[in-house]
């Protein structure tokens, strides 16, 4: 028997998907995170599922894991101090950064420029010069090197970035600084930003280098603890962490270029979202991950999640290949709280976590979240996990009850359904930044929603966008371990060109994009992936000349064939993406800036899903009737067991819908049809649309 095992750690939750390869079958499990040393819940969590398939731990083949390790590193400032080398007259260049400032009309009067990851004391000058075409201007001087080398030493760096003006295009320089670093600081993790981020604009590439270098040693310490663990427990599968674009790369690749790892957490759901809507029959759909500490939204159109060319996390951006993924600080542990200036309810960013929780979980939280509102109006079931925690109903009505004597509210109901509503809008923000934001009328999508907050929030967010159904996939306190399990091997190699479509011809281009191919491709050879079942796709930025900014575009390797059609379809694709941002072309020259191209290893075999079939009665499934407060006032909801749900039923709101790792939440005038692949399909009743 084959089993791979997909691991996603949250702020609140970590969840654990194992999937048995030869028949489909899966066995969950859900455990607290635990902060002070994830790899402590995660072999919890490990084996729990393990006890439920009747396995050993030494029957997993694969572990694929999804981490906000790199992330969490920059957002709590716990990233290494890190030296860095660049060229003689550019020390200020993280200083100098690029003109930004985040909020409306003199929002500079009150934003505090965010530190740099590399302090100007710890940056150093040497001598040499590579000119933009790759030509040496002056040659490197590496007594100089050596010397700066040895200052940055005595400093105490943990971690050293070098990047070099132009090394993008000669990365002879840099790669010759690096192993003098090797000579001097034998002990110290070194990126090259020829290696990490080989293109053009020397702020974008020398701040991703930098926090690349910043989260290097705790990424590496992390995989090495995870993985030595692992071992000992009896795992000697292979360790896969995913990228932030949603494939994965081996331990050992991770550690090294950990940059690419700041979105691994969201892409699994991304992933798994794709899989739940492609069995459901819906090609193009919103994402809505809702967990214990934060919302991550996405927009996938035809199964294909839209990609971006940089990353931000916190004060930081940095030009690394990611899902277009955006995040709002709203999840079940987000704290309300009434500030004394404005009297005005808010919801978030602060989040109680997994420690102490919120107030029901009865482990020492005492401030009001969305999970204590969710337990007040009766939407959650006294026990979560599994039976992990029991939820401590009078302590959160305590905890809810601050809010309504803070408001004025004439009930704790009353206040609790503020709660909900604050970070259902907040959410909504989210979600119009992902679509309507970038030309997408969000009522053309459906909506998936998934972790262990998104169900009960679902319907309702539903409603606010128009996105019908509302897909609710099988185990959605879990799809972004399914979605860990069940993504591919990728990387990519990428050239930066800088040259007008004046200048090129589809031969040339091809030649190049052949190359950098070869190169994508030579690492999954390396890490055992057939050549033959290699998947290659590309892409390039573009713009017109003269713009300040590039727009990534997916090339069509079939027209270069020969016929010239080659250049004339990448800039047909970069005017149709150009009006779909901005709502307008320009009659302009275009111009390439950078191709890369990606390989992508084979899809896993994992079977589907499929129901025994029933009628539209869910009698067999009805398990009790509950409370709920709805629009002002206290309905009665049925409550159901998703587990013994057929395909066909039809659950009609006012609902509950309970299952081990999540709870759904049907509003009155809605209902749920349950699709045979599992996915529960939520449309308002007097609607029959089928988009």
């Amino acid at each position: 028997m084959a089993y791979r095992l997909g691991v996603d750690v949250g702020g609140t939750f970590t969840d654990i998907l194992l999937i048995d390869e030869e028949s489909g079958a899966t066995y969950r499990a859900k455990t607290s995170s635990t902060p002070e040393d994830q790899s402590v819940g995660v072999l919890r969590g490990i084996e729990r599922a393990c006890e439920t398939a009747g396995i050993t731990l030494g029957d997993i083949d694969e572990v694929f894991h999804g981490t906000t390790v790199a992330t969490n590193a920059i957002l709590e400032g716990k990233g290494a101090r890190v030296g860095l080398v660049t060229t003689e007259g550019f020390r200020q260049v993280l200083q100098i950064a690029r003109s930004f400032v985040p909020g409306g009309l003199a929002g500079w009067i009150i934003w505090p420029k965010p530190e740099p990851l590399a302090a100007l004391e710890d940056t150093v000058e040497v001598r040499g010069r590579i000119a933009a075409d790759g030509s040496v201007v002056t040659e490197l001087d590496e007594d100089d090197v050596r010397a700066k080398l040895r200052h940055l030493s005595q400093q105490g760096i943990e971690a050293l970035s070098i990047s070099l003006i132009n090394a993008y295009a000669n990365p002879d320089h840099e790669r010759r600084v690096g192993e003098i670093a090797a000579e001097e600081l034998p002990d110290i993790p070194v990126s090259l930003s020829s290696s990490v981020l080989p293109e053009l604009r020397e702020y974008e590439r020398t701040i991703t280098t930098v926090v690349n270098a910043a989260v290097q040693p705790h990424v590496a310490r992390y995989v090495a603890n995870l993985d030595s663990k692992l071992t000992t427990a009896g795992i000697h599968g292979k360790l896969c962490i995913l990228r932030s674009d949603g494939g994965l790369v081996s331990a050992g690749v991770a550690a090294a270029h950990p940059v690419n790892m700041l979105m691994s957490g969201p892409a699994g759901g991304v992933t798994g979202a794709t899989w739940a809507a492609e069995q459901a029959g819906f090609d193009d759909f919103l994402t809505f991950d809702m967990g214990g500490t934060s919302t991550d939204v996405a927009l996938v159109q035809g199964l294909k999640p839209r990609i971006g060319r940089e990353t931000t996390v916190g004060d930081l951006k940095v030009r690394a290949t990611s899902v277009d993924v955006r995040t709002v600080g709203a999840g079940g542990g987000s704290i309300a709280h009434v500030p004394q200036l404005t009297q005005a309810l808010r919801v978030g960013p602060q989040s109680a976590g997994a420690a102490p929780g919120p107030a029901s979980y009865a482990a020492g939280g005492t401030e009001p979240t969305v999970t204590d509102a969710n337990v007040v109006l009766g939407y959650l079931p006294t026990q979560l996990a599994g039976g992990e925690i029991t939820l401590d109903r009078d302590a959160a009505h305590a905890a809810v009850k601050s809010i309504a004597d803070a408001t004025g509210l004439e009930s704790v109901e009353a206040a609790a359904a503020g709660i909900i509503d604050i970070v259902n809008e907040n959410m909504l923000g989210a979600l119009r930044l992902v679509s309507v934001q970038q030309g997408f009328d969000p009522r053309d999508f459906a909506l998936v929603a998934f972790g262990g907050a998104g169900p009960l929030h679902a319907n309702a967010l539903g409603k606010l966008t128009g996105a019908w159904p509302v897909i609710i996939p099988p185990s959605p306190g879990v799809l972004n371990a399914y979605g860990d399990a069940t993504t591919v091997m990728r990387d990519e190699a990428v050239r930066t060109l800088v040259r007008r479509f004046s200048e090129l011809d589809d031969d040339s281009l091809k030649e190049i994009l052949t190359e950098l191919a070869d190169d994508a491709k030579a690492t999954l050879t390396s890490e055992g992936v057939p050549e033959d079942q290699q998947r290659m796709v590309y892409s390039a930025d573009l713009r017109y000349h003269g713009q300040g900014f590039e727009i990534p575009v997916t090339i069509d390797i079939d027209a270069f064939d020969g016929s010239g059609g080659g250049i004339e379809s990448l800039r047909k694709a970069f005017d149709a993406e150009h009006n779909q941002l901005f709502s307008f072309v320009l009659d302009a020259e275009h111009e390439l800036v950078t191709v890369r191209a990606t390989a992508n290893g084979p899809r896993p075999d994992v079977t589907s899903i499929e129901l025994e079939k029933g009628d539209e009665d869910p009698a067999a499934s009805l398990r009790t009737t509950h409370p709920i407060w709805v629009d002002g006032g206290e309905v009665e909801a049925n409550v159901y067991d998703r587990a013994q749900l057929k395909a066909g039923n039809v659950v009609r709101g006012p609902a509950i819908v309970t299952e081990m790792d999540s709870t759904t939440l049907i509003l009155p005038g809605h209902s749920a049809t349950v699709h045979p692949g599992g996915s529960l399909l939520i449309r308002p009743l007097d609607s029959n649309t089928e988009h």
